[in-house]
Protein backbone atom coordinates (compact mmCIF):
# COMPACT_ATOMS: atom_id res chain seq x y z
CA UNK A 1 0.00 0.00 0.00
CA UNK A 2 1.48 3.37 -0.89
CA UNK A 3 1.88 6.05 1.30
CA UNK A 4 0.33 9.31 0.03
CA UNK A 5 2.14 12.66 1.37
CA UNK A 6 -1.06 14.65 2.69
CA UNK A 7 -1.72 18.19 4.18
CA UNK A 8 -1.07 19.28 7.77
CA UNK A 9 -2.74 16.40 10.24
CA UNK A 10 -6.56 16.49 11.33
CA UNK A 11 -6.59 14.59 13.96
CA UNK A 12 -5.90 14.60 17.22
CA UNK A 13 -2.14 13.34 18.15
CA UNK A 14 0.01 13.01 21.11
CA UNK A 15 3.44 14.76 20.78
CA UNK A 16 6.11 12.48 19.59
CA UNK A 17 8.81 10.90 21.51
CA UNK A 18 5.97 11.18 24.41
CA UNK A 19 4.99 7.48 24.07
CA UNK A 20 6.77 3.99 23.64
CA UNK A 21 5.18 3.35 20.21
CA UNK A 22 6.18 7.16 18.75
CA UNK A 23 10.23 6.14 20.15
CA UNK A 24 9.28 2.81 18.33
CA UNK A 25 8.21 4.17 15.08
CA UNK A 26 11.30 6.35 14.99
CA UNK A 27 13.79 3.00 15.51
CA UNK A 28 11.81 1.60 12.58
CA UNK A 29 12.45 4.31 10.42
CA UNK A 30 15.93 4.43 11.58
CA UNK A 31 16.15 1.04 9.15
CA UNK A 32 14.20 2.50 6.12
CA UNK A 33 17.58 3.49 3.76
CA UNK A 34 18.31 6.37 2.14
CA UNK A 35 17.45 5.59 -1.92
CA UNK A 36 20.38 7.43 -3.00
CA UNK A 37 22.82 6.46 -0.28
CA UNK A 38 21.72 3.10 1.05
CA UNK A 39 24.49 2.99 3.96
CA UNK A 40 22.54 6.06 5.64
CA UNK A 41 18.96 5.52 6.48
CA UNK A 42 16.24 8.89 5.98
CA UNK A 43 16.78 9.59 10.29
CA UNK A 44 20.16 9.55 10.10
CA UNK A 45 20.21 12.30 7.20
CA UNK A 46 17.91 14.28 8.95
CA UNK A 47 15.12 13.81 6.93
CA UNK A 48 12.19 12.36 9.39
CA UNK A 49 11.25 16.07 10.93
CA UNK A 50 8.75 14.38 13.39
CA UNK A 51 6.53 11.47 14.42
CA UNK A 52 2.96 11.68 15.74
CA UNK A 53 0.68 8.82 17.07
CA UNK A 54 -2.93 9.17 17.07
CA UNK A 55 -5.26 7.86 19.97
CA UNK A 56 -6.92 5.29 16.86
CA UNK A 57 -2.98 4.06 16.07
CA UNK A 58 -2.63 6.21 12.77
CA UNK A 59 1.09 7.42 12.52
CA UNK A 60 1.60 10.52 11.22
CA UNK A 61 5.16 10.95 9.93
CA UNK A 62 6.50 14.64 8.79
CA UNK A 63 9.63 14.80 6.46
CA UNK A 64 11.44 17.70 4.73
CA UNK A 65 13.15 16.74 1.51
CA UNK A 66 17.05 17.26 1.20
CA UNK A 67 15.96 19.79 -1.32
CA UNK A 68 12.56 21.00 -2.90
CA UNK A 69 12.55 18.99 -6.27
CA UNK A 70 14.03 16.04 -4.75
CA UNK A 71 12.75 13.41 -6.98
CA UNK A 72 13.21 10.38 -4.76
CA UNK A 73 10.53 11.79 -2.07
CA UNK A 74 8.09 9.54 -3.30
CA UNK A 75 10.02 6.55 -3.05
CA UNK A 76 10.70 7.51 0.80
CA UNK A 77 7.57 7.79 1.28
CA UNK A 78 6.98 4.38 0.18
CA UNK A 79 9.32 3.08 1.91
CA UNK A 80 8.05 4.65 5.29
CA UNK A 81 4.40 3.48 4.20
CA UNK A 82 6.13 -0.56 3.52
CA UNK A 83 8.01 -0.45 7.14
CA UNK A 84 5.46 0.73 8.77
CA UNK A 85 2.87 -1.00 7.75
CA UNK A 86 4.86 -4.69 7.75
CA UNK A 87 5.00 -4.00 11.56
CA UNK A 88 1.30 -3.97 11.59
CA UNK A 89 1.16 0.31 11.85
CA UNK A 90 -2.86 0.34 10.24
CA UNK A 91 -2.90 3.61 9.15
CA UNK A 92 0.00 5.87 7.75
CA UNK A 93 0.09 9.71 7.09
CA UNK A 94 2.90 11.54 5.24
CA UNK A 95 4.03 15.47 5.29
CA UNK A 96 6.16 16.92 3.56
CA UNK A 97 7.51 20.18 5.09
CA UNK A 98 9.55 22.59 3.19
CA UNK A 99 10.26 25.21 5.74
CA UNK A 100 12.68 24.99 7.73
CA UNK A 101 14.65 23.88 4.44
CA UNK A 102 16.79 20.75 5.30
CA UNK A 103 19.92 21.40 6.00
CA UNK A 104 22.97 18.85 6.87
CA UNK A 105 23.06 20.05 10.07
CA UNK A 106 20.73 17.56 10.67
CA UNK A 107 22.82 14.81 9.63
CA UNK A 108 23.16 12.77 12.56
CA UNK A 109 27.20 11.52 13.66
CA UNK A 110 26.10 8.21 13.04
CA UNK A 111 25.29 9.10 9.56
CA UNK A 112 28.10 11.12 9.25
CA UNK A 113 30.11 7.91 10.16
CA UNK A 114 28.21 5.79 7.83
CA UNK A 115 29.22 8.17 5.25
CA UNK A 116 32.67 7.92 5.48
CA UNK A 117 32.47 4.43 5.76
CA UNK A 118 30.74 4.42 2.39
CA UNK A 119 33.75 6.47 0.68
CA UNK A 120 32.18 9.94 0.91
CA UNK A 121 33.65 12.80 2.88
CA UNK A 122 31.08 14.01 5.26
CA UNK A 123 29.91 17.91 5.44
CA UNK A 124 32.85 19.80 7.36
CA UNK A 125 31.28 22.74 8.75
CA UNK A 126 27.86 23.78 10.36
CA UNK A 127 25.77 25.74 8.21
CA UNK A 128 23.90 27.44 10.95
CA UNK A 129 25.53 29.66 13.86
CA UNK A 130 22.92 30.50 16.58
CA UNK A 131 24.93 32.22 18.61
CA UNK A 132 23.51 35.36 17.66
CA UNK A 133 19.91 34.46 18.36
CA UNK A 134 18.59 36.20 20.94
CA UNK A 135 15.72 34.45 23.34
CA UNK A 136 12.43 35.95 24.03
CA UNK A 137 12.78 38.93 22.07
CA UNK A 138 10.32 39.88 19.47
CA UNK A 139 11.85 39.58 15.91
CA UNK A 140 10.16 42.15 13.62
CA UNK A 141 10.62 41.41 9.41
CA UNK A 142 13.94 43.85 9.32
CA UNK A 143 15.56 42.45 11.95
CA UNK A 144 14.97 38.54 10.26
CA UNK A 145 16.47 40.32 6.89
CA UNK A 146 18.98 41.44 8.31
CA UNK A 147 20.04 38.49 11.13
CA UNK A 148 19.81 36.33 7.66
CA UNK A 149 21.37 38.52 5.78
CA UNK A 150 24.57 38.47 8.24
CA UNK A 151 24.79 34.47 8.38
CA UNK A 152 25.40 34.86 4.40
CA UNK A 153 27.89 37.20 4.82
CA UNK A 154 29.44 35.04 7.17
CA UNK A 155 28.80 31.96 5.10
CA UNK A 156 30.65 33.77 2.44
CA UNK A 157 33.36 34.68 4.49
CA UNK A 158 34.14 31.12 5.85
CA UNK A 159 37.43 29.85 5.01
CA UNK A 160 37.10 26.80 2.59
CA UNK A 161 36.54 23.74 4.50
CA UNK A 162 39.36 21.32 5.22
CA UNK A 163 38.01 17.63 3.95
CA UNK A 164 39.58 14.99 5.26
CA UNK A 165 39.71 11.68 2.80
CA UNK A 166 37.41 9.18 3.52
CA UNK A 167 40.18 6.48 2.48
CA UNK A 168 43.24 7.55 4.08
CA UNK A 169 42.14 10.13 6.65
CA UNK A 170 44.64 12.60 4.90
CA UNK A 171 43.63 16.35 4.77
CA UNK A 172 46.12 16.59 2.07
CA UNK A 173 43.08 17.12 -0.15
CA UNK A 174 41.95 19.45 -3.46
CA UNK A 175 38.89 20.01 -5.40
CA UNK A 176 38.30 18.99 -8.98
CA UNK A 177 34.68 19.75 -9.62
CA UNK A 178 32.18 22.01 -7.80
CA UNK A 179 29.69 19.03 -8.53
CA UNK A 180 29.83 15.00 -7.99
CA UNK A 181 28.27 12.06 -8.43
CA UNK A 182 24.55 14.51 -7.63
CA UNK A 183 24.59 18.93 -7.16
CA UNK A 184 24.82 17.91 -3.19
CA UNK A 185 28.22 16.69 -3.56
CA UNK A 186 31.56 17.68 -4.76
CA UNK A 187 34.68 15.92 -6.26
CA UNK A 188 37.49 16.02 -4.42
CA UNK A 189 41.08 14.43 -5.05
CA UNK A 190 43.49 13.11 -1.99
CA UNK A 191 46.95 14.48 -2.96
CA UNK A 192 48.22 11.53 -0.69
CA UNK A 193 46.74 8.05 -1.62
CA UNK A 194 45.58 9.87 -4.65
CA UNK A 195 42.19 8.48 -4.72
CA UNK A 196 38.79 10.79 -5.64
CA UNK A 197 35.82 10.95 -3.59
CA UNK A 198 32.82 12.56 -3.37
CA UNK A 199 32.78 15.35 -0.87
CA UNK A 200 28.67 15.42 0.71
CA UNK A 201 28.38 20.06 0.39
CA UNK A 202 27.27 21.97 3.73
CA UNK A 203 23.91 23.56 2.91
Amino acid sequence: MKAAIAAAPATTVVPAKAGTHAEQIWAWLGAVPDPEIPVISIVDLGIVRDVRVAADGACDVTITPTYSGCPAMQVIADAIGEALHARGVREVRLHKQLSPAWTTDWMSEAGKAALKGYGIAPPAQQVIDISGLRTGATTTASTALAAVSRRADARHARPAPVVACPHCGSQHTGITSQFGSTPCKALYKCLDCREPFDYFKCH
